[in-house]
């Protein structure tokens, strides 16, 4: 099945709102147990970048699971940031920053990371060199990369068994987010062809029927 793109930013209000009222605690906490068990000893470098933060639902997740680091959350959509903010307690202020930014990107709030992380923005990308470029613009040497993102199903019979599967009880807009993103997912080979494109040796793995994680040193 070929992909179809979908927009790159999710700015209309409906679709915010529900996108941040959805419960996606089983897929976002094992996306951090797998960030967890790539860690020495369960520690985090200090400074740490989230590539397409959303309503920041991961960026706490992240934040309670290390929590030595300081987190730069970026996105590109403005609602999704205040969103994101609104729902940010008070103790976690001092440790997450969240902030405007569209890829790719000059410049970041800091010039190099340790650790860069991110969930569902692949997908998003109408170009995913944007991503990977990004990457090794603002990774240190030697710092880690985590991605996981979904897998394009085989068909649309695949695509639409997921979404009953994982989605039928959810609102219609929540439905179609879900339905639109599988389709305009990667297949795994597609990821590690644009990797060796893009001079990256990261590890690619199918996590659960629909996620991806990628990871590595840059």
């Amino acid at each position: 099945m070929k992909r179809k793109t979908e927009p790159e930013l999710m700015e209309d209000e409906t679709q915010v709102l529900a996108y941040a009222k959805a419960d996606f605690s089983v897929a976002h906490d094992h996306f951090i147990t797998l960030i967890k068990a790539q860690c020495v000893a369960g520690r985090m470098p200090e400074t740490v970048l989230e590539l397409g933060c959303g309503p920041g639902d991961i960026t706490q997740r992240f934040a309670h699971a290390f929590p030595d680091c300081v987190i730069d959350a970026v996105d590109g959509s403005q609602p999704m940031l205040d969103s994101a903010q609104n729902m940010l307690p008070q103790y976690l202020r001092q440790r997450i920053n969240f902030y405007r930014l569209l890829l790719p990107a000059i410049q970041f709030p800091r010039p190099r990371y340790h650790v860069v992380f991110s969930n569902s923005l692949l997908h998003h990308l109408h170009d995913p060199y944007t991503l990977w470029e990004t990457l090794k613009q603002v990774v240190c040497p030697g710092g880690m990369v985590f991605i996981m993102d979904l897998i394009r199903p085989h068909s649309i019979s695949e695509a639409k068994q997921l979404l009953y599967d994982y989605a039928s009880g959810e609102p219609e807009v929540l439905k179609n987010d879900f339905y639109n993103s599988l389709l305009a997912a990667f297949s795994i080979s597609e990821i590690r062809q644009q990797l060796h494109s893009a001079g990256l040796k990261l590890l690619v793995e199918q996590v659960t029927d629909r996620h991806v994680f990628i990871t590595g040193k840059i």
